[in-house]
């Protein structure tokens, strides 16, 4: 039986078709724009904080003979899709979006993609980190990189120097070690102090970027490109068996298991690291000033999420932000030049360090930093890695009942991830249409 289709998705796809000759028309003329024409403002929509956003602006427009006028409009993850959907469909769509790689499928039909001729696929290869390669298509670039926050290892001092380690592991094999040392339990078998916390999505913050973290390692990409478009790869019988990492992360919850330290009745793992009884905390690079204000007595430091003893890939997740050009703007050149400012490098480089991050351009990288931490943080930016998503909530369900399944007993291994593989395919063809 065919699918009928409404009125409202005619108008829908007429408006889209309409965008992309405009947008194709709009980018012809990009190199004949003089430098000289003044720039109209701009409004940009996104997830990205707008009081950070803005005070940025305000930053660069000092540094400007003539100010850019950018109206930002800070927007809540679970509607953006559906406003942005409505607001293409009313002709009241941004200029420009910023947001999170991991909600860019959703977006892509509405987006135009900015050409090689504008931006050159090899300077933009040699210019940012190579997260940023997931922006790429055959066509052109979804998305310019804006911030990365890579995910990192906070490790407590003093619990490791009173078991008599001097430097925190770099490897997952050297994290398990860790176990029988830092993990106390009482008379009862409870955990009272843990070496680190993984196995549920429940009390495990950023679970879904660990778990994550762990397939990129082992060489998994999570999604993918296939004949029929994105599709997962949790499945058995990938090219990289995600089994492995599925194992580590859920074997230190399983109280028959010698490496057990972790459980759903203990506090989430941060408050559990702020309060000193966990040793290791896998956390963002943004989560510092965090940590610091909420126990100023906590004596912490930082470093790079470990890796695989051997093989795989050296990866930690990074959560990005790109800004993309809105297909519906009638202000695309404007627009891309407006884009071109805010991630020029002298003012990425100020961003970097009034957000105290890791810059998204290896030219800024390269330079160095005097600090400790930025130091861990940059070479963190130069292996992160991340993955084309359906949504992130949804793909953390996911994944969160796989391991579930797997740790209940519910399934079995195959069983779990088959499942999850098959729930996820549906959820990424599920966002583009």
């Amino acid at each position: 039986m065919k699918k009928k289709i409404s009125i409202f998705q005619i108008v829908v796809i007429a408006i889209f078709v309409i965008c992309i000759i405009a947008g194709v028309a709009a980018f012809a003329l990009y190199k004949g724009l003089s430098s000289t024409v003044s720039l109209p403002q701009i409004t940009i929509w996104g997830t990205f904080p707008s009081d950070v956003f803005n005070q940025y602006v305000t930053k660069v427009n000092s540094t400007l003979a003539d100010g850019i006028v950018v109206h930002y409009v800070q927007k809540d993850p679970s509607t953006f899709s559906q406003e942005l959907t409505t607001a293409v469909v009313r002709g009241t769509a941004p200029d420009s979006i910023l947001i999170d790689s991991d909600m860019i499928l959703p977006q892509e039909d509405k987006l135009t993609l900015i050409p090689y001729s504008a931006l050159p696929q090899r300077t933009f290869m040699d210019s940012y980190i190579q997260e940023a390669g997931m922006y790429l298509t055959t066509n052109g670039i979804l998305a310019i990189p804006f911030t990365v926050d890579p995910m990192v290892m906070y490790w407590n001092r003093d619990t490791l120097s009173a078991a008599g380690i001097a430097k925190p592991p770099t490897s997952w094999d050297q994290v398990t070690a860790l176990v029988p040392k830092l993990t106390v339990k009482d008379s009862n078998g409870n955990v009272r102090k843990s070496a680190l916390a993984m196995g549920t999505f429940v009390n495990v913050d950023n679970a879904r970027e660990l778990l994550g973290s762990l397939l990129l390692q082992l060489g998994n990409p999570v999604t993918g490109v296939g004949t029929n478009g994105f599709g997962s790869t949790i499945k058995v019988d990938a090219a990289a068996d995600p089994a492995p990492a599925i194992q580590y992360f859920t074997q230190f919850v399983d109280p028959s298991n010698t490496n057990y330290s972790w459980n759903r009745s203990l506090p989430d793992s941060k408050s559990a690291f702020l309060a000193g009884n966990l040793a290791t905390y896998f956390g963002f690079a943004s989560e510092l000033a965090d940590i610091r204000a909420k126990n100023p007595n906590l004596d912490f430091d930082v470093a790079a999420l470990p890796q695989l003893k051997s093989g795989g890939v050296k990866a930690a997740y990074g959560r990005m932000y790109g800004f993309s050009l809105v297909r519906a703007s009638p202000n695309l050149n404007g627009a891309f030049q407006i884009l071109s400012t805010l991630v020029a490098p002298q003012n990425l480089s100020m961003l970097s360090q009034s957000m105290y991050l890791p810059p998204v351009r290896t030219d800024l990288i390269a330079a160095g930093s005097s600090d400790p931490y930025i130091t861990i943080f940059d070479q963190a930016a130069l292996t992160a890695r991340s993955w084309i998503d359906a949504d992130p909530d949804e793909s953390d369900n996911i994944l969160g009942d796989m391991v579930s399944s797997v740790t209940s007993g519910q399934k079995t291994m195959q069983q779990a991830i088959n499942d999850a593989g098959a729930e996820y395919d549906a959820a990424l063809r599920q966002a583009v249409q």
